[in-house]
């Protein structure tokens, strides 16, 4: 009796052994897409004043790529700033103070000797009081002003568009002179973010438990690309689509030098 049951878990074994080796053995088709696809558009209504990029550039993250006219905008900046920094108001009333103090600290010595009322010396103090509410409001003043510069500034900033990633271009769709933002639905040009690129293989729902994040697998492109790349297993689906039976298992394929493009059918075997 031991001798059968010993058979039968030497034979469950072999066979799960050969199921794993023949799992691991297997290659899956697969698909090498960019990481992101990213539509730039404007958040303002502004004609383009310049496109800097072309179909096909390499662009890093927050390199301008679209300006829009801003004549308006950078004349305001202009003169919030200036505002903001002006000293003039500021100088008057602390010289006001520094006067108004001396007056009443003579006016308090000569009430202490009974030279002046106590009239005068509660006047002298009351014109320091009011020049030093002066100082006060002026400075307030200046803040607000550097306030407005800056939020004229943050206007001003929406007219540069910058990238908001490191990818290549992928298509232009509006050139210098045209409205930047008709609408919203209206993208001004498509981003791709191809550093890492993903690798999107969709198994059968028998694979679940045996494909594990962190494993390794081969990544070979079609043939027109070539290469062999051993890169691990990023994402398992927790979630089988029932509708298919299948699973969708995720690489990420680090391409530093913008080699391998995105859009290239793949096979993957799982190590």
């Amino acid at each position: 009796m031991r001798a059968t049951l010993s058979s039968l878990s030497m034979l469950r074994f072999l066979t799960l052994l050969l199921a794993s080796s023949a799992c691991a053995a297997a290659e899956f088709d697969c698909m090498i897409e960019a990481r992101q696809t990213v539509e730039i558009r404007s958040t303002v209504e502004a004609v383009i004043e310049s496109v800097k990029v072309t179909r096909g550039s390499f662009v890093a993250k927050g390199q301008v790529i679209v300006t829009l006219e801003s004549g308006p905008e950078r004349a305001a900046l202009a003169l919030a700033q200036g505002r903001a920094e002006t000293q003039g108001d500021i100088k008057v009333s602390e010289a006001r103070v520094g006067i108004t103090r001396k007056k009443w600290q003579r006016a308090e010595e000569l009430f202490k000797q009974n030279f002046i009322s106590a009239n005068a010396r509660d006047e002298s103090e009351a014109d320091f009081k009011l020049a030093s509410e002066e100082l006060q409001r002026a400075k307030e003043t200046q803040l607000l002003a550097r306030l407005e510069a800056q939020r004229t500034a943050e206007v001003l900033g929406l007219r540069t568009i910058r990238s908001p990633v490191n990818g290549v271009v992928v298509e232009v769709m509006r050139k210098a002179g045209e409205f930047g933002a008709i609408t919203f639905k209206d993208p001004i040009m498509k981003l791709a973010e191809i550093d890492p690129l993903h690798v999107e293989a969709i198994l059968p729902a028998s694979m679940y438990g045996k494909v594990k994040r962190g494993q390794r697998a081969v990544v070979v492109p079609e043939a027109a690309i070539g290469g062999r790349y051993e890169i691990p297993v990023s994402i398992v689906d927790p979630v089988i689509d029932a509708a298919s039976g299948t699973l969708g298992v995720r690489l990420e394929l680090p391409n530093r030098k913008g080699a391998i493009p995105a859009g290239v059918r793949c096979r993957v075997q799982f190590l």
